[in-house]
């Protein structure tokens, strides 16, 4: 699980990174199409903010893989990659975009998804509980 959290810091800085210092130009690179509206700027550049703060999250949790919060970041993990899958993909099909990036991107995501999902079903982690009522 240690190598999913590296390659998810790594990858998820750099895309968070882009969106944070140049929205325009990584909604171009992705979906062909710059973003011209302040509201679209702002929006994206708190996407790339929270893609930044995942990217913090997976990088810290390398160090402590067996752990419930670990998992949970997983889980996380895993759902925010069906997520851009499904976005990215629709679009590309449902609105007829199209950058460089966007099916490679709908690629990687759905990689980063199974992998995750492996990770999560995995026998090894602790279960998901709830040591407050314990």
């Amino acid at each position: 699980m240690k190598t999913v959290f590296t390659l998810s810091a790594v990858i998820e800085l750099g895309a968070g990174l882009a969106f944070v210092c140049c929205p325009s130009a990584a909604a171009a690179l992705l979906v062909g199409t710059e973003l011209q509206a302040p509201a679209a700027l702002t929006v994206a550049r708190i996407g790339g903010a929270a893609l930044v703060s995942l990217s913090i999250a997976c990088w810290l949790a390398r160090a402590d893989v067996q752990s419930c919060a670990a998992r949970g970041i997983i889980a996380a993990m895993l759902f925010y990659n069906i997520a851009a899958v499904s976005f990215i993909a629709f679009a590309g099909l449902g609105y007829g975009l199209y950058g460089i990036l966007l099916w490679p991107g709908v690629l990687l995501h759905t990689i980063m998804a199974v992998w995750c999902l492996v990770c999560v079903l995995r026998p090894s982690l602790p279960p998901f509980t709830n040591e407050a009522s314990s």
